[in-house]
């Protein structure tokens, strides 16, 4: 496993019309908010319409194929960015390293020149200065999703029980990614974000398989309300 860089792509599911986001900051056109400030559905469309305009350099030969963000992805980039950015400006955190705009858009498979490549950079950076959680010890339930995830993912043997797919990944990594969700689920929390139920429920990756789906993930506002989802 790896930290997580990219989400997998996933299947595209129609959505008809803006739903709008449920209670009293319900607005029309909102793709999410962060506190007072709102990310509006024709922001994220601009940063997609420029991937779409100005495409990635080609891969060298050989090089795995590597889809641009979904939709959702980059809601989810522009939601926990807004987070970060406010979490580490009022515990008065510095970033600890400075992340290249031209590698984080070669993982990401977009021009490094686009809006989204400099916003996913700096979310990475920023997310430098977030001090690590506690390591946290998995639940078995949470081991036993975890191994048919790597299984399907091709990461261990489909031979391999479920649970004991999860228990040879139960490790210092995991645990390490476990506590790091806590302390950004606690900071998503402390900065009240609702997202439109479009893209319930929104995560961000911070620990994935090789090429694969997220072994683990933080939650960016509610979770699924059953409508549904646009992962366009």
């Amino acid at each position: 496993m790896q930290r997580a860089r990219r989400l997998a792509p996933i299947a595209v599911v129609a959505a008809v019309g803006i739903i709008a986001l449920t209670g009293c900051r319900a607005q029309p056109g909102a793709a999410a908010y962060v506190g007072d400030r709102q990310i509006t559905e024709n922001q994220v469309t601009d940063l997609i319409d420029e991937l779409r305009a100005k495409p990635a350099p080609a891969a060298a030969a050989g090089a795995p194929e590597v889809k641009p963000p979904t939709r959702t992805f980059v809601v989810s980039v522009l939601v926990l960015g807004d987070v970060c950015d406010r979490f580490t400006k009022a515990e008065n955190l510095q970033a600890k390293e400075q992340a290249p705009v031209d590698q984080v858009a070669q993982q990401f498979g977009v021009a490094p020149e686009t809006e989204f490549a400099k916003r996913a950079a700096g979310l990475f950076t920023c997310l430098s200065a977030v001090p690590p959680g506690e390591p946290v010890t998995p639940t078995p339930t949470e081991l036993l999703a975890l191994g048919k995830v790597a299984k399907a993912a091709g990461a261990i043997e489909p031979t391999v029980s479920d649970q004991a797919a999860g228990d040879q990944l139960n490790g210092e990594q995991l645990q390490s990614a476990l506590g790091n969700r806590k302390v950004l689920a606690d900071a998503v929390a402390r900065f009240d974000v609702t997202v439109n139920p479009r893209y319930r429920p929104l995560e961000f990756p911070i620990l994935s398989f090789q090429g694969g789906p997220a072994a683990v993930s933080v939650p960016l506002g509610e979770g699924d309300t059953g409508a549904v989802a646009d992962r366009s």
